[in-house]
């Protein structure tokens, strides 16, 4: 157990922790993070730096609470497809079901999205023996709408193989649009009723400007790279991701959860390290902001460490810019 953790501070320090999706369960703030491995492996755009093995859960029972580390909740080796890297994961109740949605490499390499089970949510997850069919690349982020109806949003660039999908099968050789060709978007797919499967084949989300124009591959303060989250706030939905490069969480927002979405600004400014990866969640009438930096490695981009902080809404329904080390 680690003592009460202040907002901007690491969460834990005795491992580290990186991409965190919270979720309110049964009262309490659960936190599903990836677990980074120190290692002396390459660093590169290809992510083989990010060479995560299995997963903790870590929970709190309000933010005057200690942070629980319930352990080891799914391994690697218990995975038949996956053959390495579990990177950033998600998860969400239903059927009276946790569930442990969660990216990996299969046996040629290729990123699929697997789903594993538990009747806690703190595990530990018992993995189905194959992928979502249909699934590929990385950052799985599952929202239930009010209705019940589930969606799983996906995709990032690069070491995320999006690109590589863009003619509807995975293509080594594909490279991303040019600059003054529409940026590619999430992949956005409605979930079975099982949270096993897709209902329907995955589509990509339109995220354009004021005017309804499509971002463009070359805005990268704009364009999405990776780790979409989607919430829902005075009946409107807001997708948040990262841009990449440039090392901020934005948002866009739409009436409809597979889009389109218009932008409409910066969430979070850039961290200490290269990745950004994020999650928002309602928690006893305020709103939060989780997210990821390397301050506990001083800036070593695979040791990274999970934190927090108050997420505040303008009247018109922006959300104010966050500075994470203003005083």
């Amino acid at each position: 157990m680690n003592p009460v953790i202040k907002p901007n501070q690491p969460l834990v320090t005795h491992i580290y922790t990186a991409d965190p999706s919270a979720h309110v369960f049964e009262g309490k703030i659960y936190i599903y993070p990836s677990h980074d491995l120190d290692h002396d492996g390459p660093d590169n755009d290809n992510g083989d730096q990010y060479a995560m093995e299995d997963y903790h859960v870590l929970s709190m029972d309000n933010f005057d609470s200690p942070v629980v580390d319930h352990g080891e909740a799914l391994h690697l080796k218990d995975i038949p497809w996956a053959s390495k890297q579990l990177w950033a994961p998600d998860a969400a109740y239903k059927n009276d079901t946790y569930y442990l949605f969660f990216p990996a490499r299969d046996h040629d390499g290729i990123f699929r999205i697997g789903v594993a089970t538990s009747a806690s949510p703190a595990g530990p997850f018992t993995p189905q023996s194959s992928y979502i069919e249909g699934s590929f690349s990385i950052d799985p982020a599952v929202f239930i709408d009010d209705n019940n109806q589930a969606y799983m949003y996906f995709g990032g660039l690069w070491g995320g193989q999006l690109e590589k999908w863009q003619n509807g099968a995975f293509d080594a050789d594909t490279t991303g649009p040019d600059a003054d060709a529409p940026a590619l978007g999430p992949i956005v797919a409605q979930m079975s009723e099982d949270m096993l499967s897709f209902q329907a084949d995955p589509q990509e989300i339109s995220i354009v400007d004021e005017n309804g124009s499509p971002i463009l591959a070359g805005d990268e303060d704009r364009r999405y790279f990776e780790g979409p989250w989607v919430h829902k706030y005075n009946d409107l939905y807001y997708l948040s991701y990262s841009t990449g490069t440039t090392h901020k969480l934005v948002y866009a927002v739409s009436e409809n959860p597979m889009g389109p979405y218009t932008f409409k600004g910066t969430i979070l400014t850039p961290v200490i390290g290269w990745t950004t990866h994020h999650s928002i969640v309602q928690f006893e009438e305020k709103w939060y902001l989780f997210y990821h930096d390397c301050s506990l490695s001083e800036g070593v981009n695979h040791k990274r460490c999970v934190k927090y902080t108050e997420l505040h809404y303008n009247e018109d329904g922006t959300i104010q810019t966050i500075d994470p080390y203003q005083k």
